[in-house]
């Protein structure tokens, strides 16, 4: 199973504080359990926000309906914070879930409250998305120079040190490779990342002959 990673972003004065932004790597699910996942995010945040601020926000913004809210207020209830007011926002019709109504509230889509819920909702997606990608990118590139023969831990951070990315990797010449690596890892490196130049390299040249 792919992992899962909850994602959360905090709005504060008028403002987005990117600093406080985090993300979780949620643990020991063997499937996707959006529920749990939430749960286990909203417990995970608040219990760490309680040891070193010892206070909550003044509003919880989940992101669901009705299943993810009863998740988060589930989490809150055994941190002993079920004072704190938790609205969940369901993506497809816009609507508000709270813990007092048992149906959603359907605000005007001009509502301005809603509006902010929305900007504060997607800005979360957008995080999480951008991490996402940057962790698959990540795991890409460490796979890859993993698959190098000669490349190991060390050499690899001397590399990414270096060139800054895989593609950096690849765009070196062998000259370049050879100063990080040493001449005959870096000509072998160099070959591994451009079999077609290297395999090019080696063929014969043919010369038509002139009778």
């Amino acid at each position: 199973m792919s992992e899962t990673v909850a994602s959360l972003v905090v709005w504060e004065e008028g403002k987005m504080r990117k600093s406080d932004y985090r993300t979780f790597n949620i643990r020991g699910l063997d499937q996707a359990d959006d529920f749990a996942a939430m749960h286990q995010a909203v417990d995970r945040r608040y219990r760490r926000r309680l040891e070193e601020l010892g206070e909550m926000p003044d509003l919880i913004l989940i992101d669901g309906g009705r299943g993810q809210l009863n998740a988060a207020l589930a989490a809150l209830e055994g941190l002993g914070v079920e004072e704190t007011p938790v609205v969940a926002l369901a993506k497809r019709e816009e609507e508000l879930y709270v813990p007092a109504r048992p149906e959603p509230l359907a605000l005007p889509r001009e509502d301005a409250g809603l509006r902010l819920l929305q900007q504060v909702r997607d800005e979360a997606h957008r995080f999480a998305v951008s991490r996402h990608r940057r962790r698959r990118s990540a795991r890409t590139l460490h796979s890859r120079l993993d698959e190098l023969s000669g490349i190991g831990p060390v050499r690899r951070k001397r590399l990414l040190t270096k060139f800054g990315s895989l593609e950096g990797v690849r765009g070196a010449g062998v000259g370049e490779l050879v100063g990080v690596l040493g001449p005959a890892l870096g000509a072998r490196v160099f070959e591994q990342l451009h079999p077609a130049v290297a395999e090019a390299a080696t063929e014969p040249t043919l010369v038509p002959a002139v009778e």
